[in-house]
């Protein structure tokens, strides 16, 4: 009682709230980057019961959307050259060139694992992702299922053989794909972004309360799939990596594989706006996530921007000794952040995302709410 009667002497009880907001504020900003993201370092996937004695013959089902010859000559041969023995590639070609459509099929002829079916593209009725990769689950050929796309390709040659040791552990496999390394703040934005966005899910999958996973590299079995019906929310365009596997996932059936070698990049097409459009477009699920899920993505970046604004009176307004106290705490703050995003980088090879971390941390709350309001728009591309 002393030292409260002290505190309230010298400060004030305005001092004294926003002392106790500080402390409370930056005890949640710890629980995230020391508890909640520390378990991303520490994982591992092998302390998950062993449900298959043996890695499976996988499909890896790509979606084509155009005539994408980038994909054809550039990031089409990395898949095919896995170092894994038995898998196929299922290539769901949605358009009208059948000439491109005869050399993806020509293609059967010097790489046996590939397997091309078409939908043939008509404007009056739009095909979505969700039917292009139906399509490709009831041509594959192999129980076991690995999605991807065209935009992303994989760091190394041994991708397929741990996302296919993943169904060992778990009929849903989920995996970390990173943007493309570039040069510039909004390329670098991008990726950090990309790689603490998806801290959130992983942290939240490794300690078996999974609420999502990315379209670019994730797997689960027909047997699943079918089970469902397969996919839900057919009103929407989005919703194949985080409302449907709400649907499908358990505490016990997700397997998660967390290494630099089963990491992808996602290609990049354009700057700031091509980013935020697209941030807006998958963004538009998020409403109907479970409350749960909803609020450990929110807290961490509202307790992160209420840390700063507090921070920022402190040091302002308050006495010496209580600024010298304030800037300690973010000193602290900012050590721990520091230390946790650096060993989350190494799990998921993630590299140099250090050195400009803390302009990230400082800008992205206000990325966020700069989201947060362009959601509030009805986007007309994600319904049918």
């Amino acid at each position: 009682m002393y030292f409260i009667d002290s505190i309230l002497a010298a400060y004030g009880w305005a001092g004294m709230a926003l002392a106790v907001l500080m402390l409370t504020l930056f005890g949640i900003q710890l629980w995230y980057y020391a508890v909640a993201y520390g378990r991303i370092a520490a994982y591992k996937n092998d302390r998950r019961p062993a449900i298959l004695q043996q890695t499976p013959p996988v499909s890896v089902i790509v979606p084509m959307f155009s005539e994408d010859y980038a994909f054809f000559e550039e990031r089409l041969p990395l898949i095919l050259a896995q170092n894994y023995p038995d898998f196929e590639v299922v290539i769901v070609y949605v358009g009208q060139d059948t000439d491109f459509y005869a050399e993806l099929t020509a293609m059967n002829q010097t790489f046996a694992q590939i397997t091309v079916t078409k939908i043939h593209l008509d404007p009056r009725f739009p095909i979505s992702r969700k039917m292009a990769l139906n399509v490709g689950i009831k041509s594959a050929h192999y129980e076991h299922m690995i999605f991807s796309s065209t935009d992303a390709y994989p760091r190394s040659d041994r991708w397929l053989a741990l996302m296919a040791k993943g169904f060992t552990r778990g009929d849903i496999v989920l995996g970390y794909c990173g943007m493309e390394p570039g040069k510039g703040m909004t390329a670098y934005m991008m990726r950090a972004w990309r790689m603490m966005h998806a801290a959130d899910w992983i942290a939240c999958a490794v300690r078996r309360r999974p609420f999502r996973g990315t379209l670019h590299n994730l797997g689960l079995t027909k047997s699943l799939y079918f089970g469902a019906k397969g996919f839900s929310h057919l009103n929407m365009n989005i919703g194949e990596d985080d409302l449907f596997l709400q649907k499908i996932m358990t505490r016990d059936n997700v397997s998660v594989v967390l290494s630099p070698r089963a990491t992808l990049s996602e290609k990049r097409w354009g700057g700031f706006g091509w980013w935020m459009s697209r941030l807006r477009y998958f963004g538009s699920a998020f409403r109907f996530y479970p409350v749960r899920a909803r609020n450990f993505v929110q807290w961490e970046t509202a307790s992160r921007l209420l840390f700063f604004a507090a921070a920022a009176c402190a040091l302002s307004v308050m006495p010496f000794e209580f600024r010298i106290a304030a800037a300690v705490l973010l000193a602290v703050r900012f050590a721990a952040v520091l230390w946790s995003v650096r060993r989350v980088a190494r799990r998921l090879g993630e590299e140099r995302i250090l050195p400009r971390y803390v302009l990230y941390d400082l800008l992205s709350p206000f990325y966020a709410l700069m989201l947060r309001l362009s959601l509030l728009r009805k986007n007309e591309r994600v319904w049918r």
